[in-house]
Parts: structure tokens; C-alpha cells; sequence
């Protein structure tokens, strides 16, 4: 630049010159309400997590944050003007801050948002790039930039600028140190507590087992997915996500628990169902190893996209809504307190920090279960649930007193020293295969299990894109999702092998966990699971979740499944949520997952009609008296159990709609995963997703399942 005095020559000063940067617009009252203009010179990142970019030179038009990968790749300035060159890896938008240091640039980002949709560009071959761009990087409709968190930015040799996303305390490869990871391990599992033992206290009664049976169960769990969260991170996708029993299987597993060739059995009916459930989970495992090894799963990824995900989850846990509180409402005093106390740790107190740890938002639900059941022990102690003359141990079918009649829900729900699990188990136990009997294999419940398998790997689909997004350096190749989901069929035939009751797959709430932890480090997920096994080993710890009073455990569900639901919807982040296509297509979804499965679970069933099960298990016993009624009872017995179940419907409807509905990649939020040539060229992506001990070079030519 030359001085405006022509009488003073240009002073001599750095060569090649420094490019100039465009200085930030002054604050203003729109910044502060978070007015976000078109067209004005508003630039800065409003409270909505949405962010302007502000005016650049024109050689800096071809380069944008990569949102998806929290990587971005920019075009260095040329010390000699030049046309504007074309955009590395297909990216046209970024904001590169110079900094004094030539190898470190940094962006700023917006601190804790959740995410969103990203304008962008056509990507790359890792990734690169938001979804919805047009052909050579033309934009399809308006952008939409989103900022998460601040960024280091490193310049390489090459000319990438790879970004670290520092919102995280520990990434996926990183290893502290035994201690912390130790305490982030556990921290890490804890939280996530209900998935991992809820399951088997809703399935084991359902089954007539006992509370000896509920504790070996609870053990075999606790062994299996500390098993399967090994294979999974060293041989899986090697994201750190915790393998245990899902949702997902829940609801299959309660309709087969209730068919009707099951209602007349006399004796041992908990270990004749339990080899049931073992056989169809075994085949539909076999089923999903074959989908994720044989390349098909890669395939299959060009269906599911955040508008399929989102309903689909959403979905497995609206399913449950006649369970849950008409479950609760059993000892309402109990139930209540214990819901409410969930939600005021997860939500009123969630921003309190001890040590800087937000213990309350972590740990809502083991603390909300300890106090309650604290409370609900002192009151059986205080005798307020004793009755004179009325004794817990008779059946309600033999008690004559209507003084003992009338209070003997409170007394069977509400007292906390009805169940003798924690006395009655062992010290050590080593859970073993088929410690129920040898599995018994029925064509049509595997074929239901079939069919749940496939939304098993949906669910997984989506933990490893976001999980992916928070801990890795970029997203996953098609063959490592593969990967991952043979992997996880192989673990489920473990799981029926050992007999858990359900399958093993990824679990959805591992996401949520990592953000709010900010523990990305798998080495703590390894260390956890390690724990895991050695306490399952303890038979006092399967007794001591077994007894667990039955409301505590719905108040927990109700919960839970709350919380699943919210998470299947926050898929939507990726995806224009405010498209009215995406609107419909999720709305539809939702209203036919419950309206659907409501007309096969009432057909047939008359007000009259004598029901041997309890009311909140109606919804399953669908089986028996289906609208399907041909000659063939296998087929009458897949299809109608396959159609009364939420989740089956929401995804058919689901990835129907959205993948014949015309729709942008941006307004789809098509999930972007890397290509495996370009990811063999990255080093920080290999060393996340490459298997050890050299297996990826022996396997190199299987390039469906891996790199």
C-alpha cells in the first residue's frame, strides 16, 4: 500500500506483504439481541449459534470451516495477486485469522453449542465440507455456518490446516494417565448406569423369574458388555462407545416373552423362554455380522440420514409410554419424588460444578436412585408401610382381610426389603455360556430379531457419526462403519451365547455422555469395561442391583426413555429442522410409530375380553390376536408382532419419505463420511480408525470393512 502524501515515498516494510484482514464490525444493539441480518454488515456470532462471516478478500473466498469434521483446509494467501484458486478438497468459505506464529491460525468458535446444520460446499474425498452444496461448490439455497467451539488450527507441510477441537478435555487417542483415566472411566460408565441395568429387571419378572434370576442376569450383563466394549474398541469402529444391552431389543423381546405357546407352561418358565430369546437373538446376530462384514452395510449408509435416524429413535422410546408411569403409579410417593429428583439434577442443577465436574448432571440418575431409595428405606423402617396383621410374603390371591386388601400395593411396591437377591447371591460367580441350557432356535422370533437388528445398526449409524464429531479428527470411512457393525453382530451372538436377554449394540446415551463429560479418550472406555468385568465377578453386585425396588426402576425408565427420545430427535441438528419436507416427513413418522401399533395391539380385544397378563404388558401380546390371520401361523406371527412395533414403523415410513421426497443434501443433512483413499492419506484418521497389532495391513485388501 502506498502512503497518501506524494511527496512521501512507500516506506519499506515486509516481503512478501502481508495480506490484509478484513477488521470485525463494531458491536451494536443487533449482536446483543442476536438479530442476524442478510444482507448487512452483521458479522459476529449471534446467541442463536448461528454465525455470519464477515467481509474477506476475494482470495480467501474458497475455503470455509469444516463443520462436520471440525477440520478445515483453507487456500494460504499468494504473495503475487493471482486469480482466486479453486477450493482445496471442494470447500469454498472460511475465516483464517493470521497469527504471528506461521504454523497455527486459530477460529473462533462459539463455546458449548449443541451443533446444527452447516452451509458448505460439495466434499471431499474425507468429508470436508457441509452437506447441501451444488456441483463445483455452488450452494443449493441459503447458508447456514455453525459455530461449536474454539479451534486450534494447525498449518502442516502439505498445506492442510487440521483443527483440534479444544472444547474436549481428552481426544480419542489421547492417554493421560492411569489416574484420570481411571476416574473418567468410571465417571463414564456410571453415568450411563440405567441403560446398562435397567433391561434385565424388566425382562427377567416379565419371564417368571426370580430375584436369584434377576441377579445372575444383571452379572451375565455387567461380563458381556465389558467384553463386547473391548472387541468394539480395539476391533470395532474404535470410537469409544460402551456395547451393552439396547432398547432397541426390549420391545421384541417382551412380544415374544408374551406369545401364546408361552402362557400354559408349568414349571421353570424363566429358562424355557430365556432359550428361546437365546436362539432368535443368536440368528438375528448372524444376520447383522453378515450385513456389516459382506460390504452391504456400506450400501445400505446411502439410506440413513439424520430425517431417518431421528423418528426412528425417537420412536423406541415413545413405545414404551404404557408402560412406564402406569408403573410408577404403583407406590406414587416413591415414584414421583424419584422422577422429580432426576429431573432436578439434570436440569435445575445441571450447571453446578465440584472440582469442575457437573456432578449433577452426570451422575441425575444415580443420585436421584440413591436418595430415593435412602428415603424409601427409612420409611419401611419406620414402619409405615407395616400393617397390622397383613403379611408381604402372602399372595394377594389369599389374603381375606380387606383391611390387608386394600394396602397390599403399598406393601408389596413400596417397602424395600421384599426382594432377598442381595442375600441369597454369592460372593464370586463366573458367568459362563449357556448357563440357561442349549438355545432353541424358532424361525419367526428370529426373524422379528432379524428385522430389530436392522434398527439396531440404524441406532449405531448415528452414535458413530456424532460420537465421531466430538472425539475423533474426522469422520469414519463406510468400510470402518461396516466394520463396526459386524462387530457388533458378533458381539450380540456373545450376548445371546451367554444369555442377556437382549442383543449388544452400541449404546445411544454413550453421545450425550461424551459432550457432557468432554471425555473423548477410549483408553478410559477400555478401563471402565475392565472394572466392568471384575464386577460382575462379585455376585453381591448383581444382588444388590437385583433388588432394587420394581417402582424406582419405572420412575428410572420413565426417564430414560424420555431422554432416548430426545437424543433420536437431536439427529435432526444436522439436517435443515425448519424445512417443511423434513417437518412432515418426521411428523408422519411419529403419528403412524404409535397410531399403527395401536390398531394391531386393539385388534381383536374387546372391553370384556380377560386378559392373563397385567395391563402394561397388553401392547405385546399382540401375537395372539393379530388382523394377520392366514393359514400359515409363522407368517401371521412375524407380521403381526414385525407391524406393532414404533420403531419398525417410524423407520419404514421414515426412509421411504426421505429418500423419494426430492430434498437438498443440506436440507437432508446427508451424513458425510470419508472416502477411504483420501483417508489413507491422512495420518490423524488412520491412527484413529486403523485396527492394532498390524491387522489393517493383513485385511488391507478387504476394503468394504475397513481401510
Amino acid at each position: 500500500m502506498s502512503n497518501s502524501d506524494p511527496k512521501v515515498g512507500p516506506k519499506p516494510g515486509q516481503w512478501p506483504p502481508a495480506p490484509e484482514s478484513a477488521a470485525m464490525p463494531p458491536s451494536s444493539w443487533a449482536k446483543r439481541t442476536g438479530f442476524r441480518p442478510k444482507f448487512s454488515g452483521e458479522t459476529n456470532a449471534s446467541d442463536s449459534g448461528q454465525i455470519s462471516l464477515p467481509p474477506r478478500p476475494k482470495e480467501q473466498k474458497n475455503s470455509q470451516p469444516d463443520v462436520e469434521a471440525s477440520r478445515v483446509r483453507a487456500t494460504l494467501p499468494q504473495p503475487t495477486p493471482a486469480p482466486p484458486p479453486a477450493a482445496v478438497n471442494g470447500t469454498d468459505k472460511a475465516v483464517v485469522v493470521p497469527a504471528e506464529n506461521k504454523d497455527q491460525t486459530v477460529v473462533k468458535r462459539r463455546r458449548d453449542s449443541d451443533g446444527g446444520s452447516g452451509g458448505g460446499a460439495k466434499k471431499d474425498g474425507l468429508g470436508h465440507g457441509a452437506n447441501g452444496a451444488g456441483p463445483n461448490g455452488v450452494p443449493e439455497g441459503p447458508r447456514r455456518a455453525v459455530v461449536r467451539n474454539e479451534e486450534v488450527i494447525d498449518v502442516e507441510d502439505d498445506g492442510f490446516v487440521r483443527g483440534r477441537p479444544t472444547h474436549m478435555k481428552y481426544e480419542l487417542r489421547d492417554t493421560p494417565g492411569l489416574v484420570p483415566i481411571g476416574l473418567y472411566g468410571f465417571q463414564h460408565y456410571l453415568s450411563i448406569l440405567g441403560s446398562l441395568i435397567l433391561i434385565p429387571l424388566v425382562i427377567v419378572p416379565a419371564m417368571g423369574g426370580t430375584h436369584e434370576d434377576t441377579s445372575m442376569v444383571v452379572s451375565t450383563v455387567l461380563f458381556v458388555s465389558g467384553i463386547t466394549t473391548l472387541l468394539h474398541t480395539s476391533f470395532g469402529s474404535r470410537l469409544p462407545l460402551i456395547q451393552g444391552p439396547s432398547f432397541v431389543y426390549l420391545a421384541p423381546a417382551l412380544a415374544i416373552i408374551n406369545s401364546p405357546e408361552f402362557q400354559g407352561l408349568n414349571g421353570n418358565n424363566f429358562k424355557h423362554i430365556m432359550k428361546e430369546l437365546q436362539g432368535a437373538i443368536i440368528i438375528a446376530s448372524a444376520f447383522q455380522t453378515i450385513l456389516g462384514y459382506s460390504g452391504l452395510m456400506s450400501v445400505f449408509l446411502r439410506l440413513i440420514n439424520p430425517v431417518v435416524v431421528a423418528p426412528t429413535f425417537a420412536a423406541v422410546g415413545l413405545s414404551f409410554y404404557s408402560y412406564g408411569f402406569p408403573r410408577v403409579g404403583t407406590c406414587l410417593e416413591i415414584g414421583v419424588v424419584q422422577i422429580l429428583l432426576v429431573i432436578m439434577f439434570s436440569l435445575y442443577l445441571r450447571k453446578i460444578s465440584v472440582f469442575g465436574h457437573r456432578i449433577f448432571l452426570i451422575y441425575a440418575v444415580p443420585l436421584g436412585l440413591a436418595i430415593t431409595w435412602a428415603a424409601a428405606f427409612l420409611l419401611t423402617e419406620a414402619g409405615v408401610y407395616s400393617y397390622k396383621g397383613c403379611d408381604v410374603n402372602v399372595p394377594a390371591s389369599n389374603i381375606i382381610s380387606d383391611h390387608c386388601r386394600k394396602h397390599v400395593s403399598s406393601m408389596k411396591h413400596c417397602r424395600v426389603d421384599t426382594s432377598y437377591a442381595l442375600k441369597s447371591s454369592p460372593w464370586f460367580r463366573f458367568p459362563y455360556p449357556l448357563q440357561w441350557g442349549t438355545p432353541v432356535f424358532e424361525w419367526k422370533m428370529a426373524l422379528v430379531m432379524c428385522a430389530v437388528s436392522i434398527i439396531s445398526s440404524v441406532d449405531s449409524v448415528g452414535s458413530y457419526h456424532a460420537s465421531s464429531l466430538l472425539a475423533a479428527s474426522g469422520p469414519p470411512t463406510p468400510g470402518v462403519v461396516s466394520r463396526g457393525i459386524g462387530l457388533e453382530g458378533l458381539c450380540s451372538v456373545l450376548a445371546g451365547l451367554w444369555g442377556t436377554g437382549t442383543g449388544s449394540t452400541t449404546l445411544t446415551e454413550n453421545v450425550h455422555t461424551i459432550a457432557v463429560t468432554k471425555m473423548g479418550s477410549r483408553r478410559a472406555v477400555e478401563l471402565g469395561a475392565c472394572a466392568l468385568i471384575l464386577l460382575s465377578l462379585v455376585g453381591k453386585v448383581g444382588g444388590f442391583i437385583a433388588s432394587i425396588p420394581e417402582v424406582m426402576v419405572a420412575a428410572l425408565l420413565c426417564f430414560m426413555w424420555a431422554m432416548l427420545s430426545a437424543l433420536g430427535l437431536s439427529n435432526l441438528r444436522y439436517s435443515e429442522a425448519g424445512s417443511s419436507r423434513n417437518i412432515i416427513i418426521v411428523g408422519l413418522s411419529l403419528f403412524f410409530s404409535l397410531s399403527v401399533p395401536a390398531y394391531f395391539q386393539q385388534y381383536g380385544i374387546s372391553p370384556n375380553t380377560n386378559l392373563s397378563v397385567p395391563s402394561y404388558l397388553h401392547p405385546y401380546i399382540v401375537a395372539s390376536h393379530g388382523p394377520f390371520r392366514s393359514k400359515y401361523e409363522g407368517l401371521n406371527y412375524f407380521l403381526n408382532m414385525l407391524l406393532s412395533l414404533n420403531m419398525v414403523i417410524a423407520f419404514l415410513v421414515a426412509v421411504i419419505l426421505d429418500n423419494t421426497v426430492p430434498g437438498s443434501q443440506q436440507e437432508r443433512g446427508v451424513y458425510v463420511w470419508s472416502e477411504t483413499e483420501a483417508a489413507r492419506r491422512e495420518p490423524a484418521i488412520t491412527k484413529d480408525y486403523e485396527l492394532p497389532f498390524r491387522v489393517s495391513r493383513i485385511l488391507r485388501w478387504v476394503k468394504w470393512v475397513g481401510f
